[in-house]
């Protein structure tokens, strides 16, 4: 695969600092990073990534919004969610917004990468989501 393109948005200056150098030391570029859902709309419309790594909560606007509306104007963006345990069935509602998948914190640069895999090779089926949801 080529070296991906990557927004990283995360209102931590830590977790953004981290995801940065474990993505560049996997070989992906990324290309900008926001604090806050507001941030990463007007960073997905100047950089239009390849890939965007989500934090779902976040002030001024979640995560969980913030993928609704770029999907919205950009349905093949590719998001995928880095979430706290705990915060499944938030995980739920961003695959349901369009999502297409997540890594838990804490990570490791393995499952970071596995998640990136997925994220950019897997389409969630509708049907399979709505059986999920009834489950919960």
């Amino acid at each position: 695969m080529d070296s991906l393109n990557i927004l990283v948005v995360d209102d931590s200056p830590i977790i953004t600092r981290k995801l940065t150098m474990m993505l560049e030391l996997l070989g992906y570029k990324v290309v900008k990073t926001a604090a806050t859902g507001t941030e990463a709309l007007l960073a997905y419309h100047s950089c239009r990534p390849d890939l965007v790594t989500m934090d779902i909560t976040m002030p001024d606007m979640d995560g969980i919004e913030a993928t609704k509306r770029i999907i919205k104007d950009f349905p093949d963006a590719k998001i995928m969610m880095v979430t706290s345990h705990g915060q499944e069935k938030m995980v739920m509602d961003a695959l349901k917004a369009g999502a297409k998948g997540y890594v838990l914190k804490p990570f490791d640069g393995q499952k970071l990468n596995q998640a990136i895999q997925k994220a950019c090779n897997r389409v969630v089926l509708q049907e399979k989501l709505c059986a999920q949801s009834a489950l919960t």
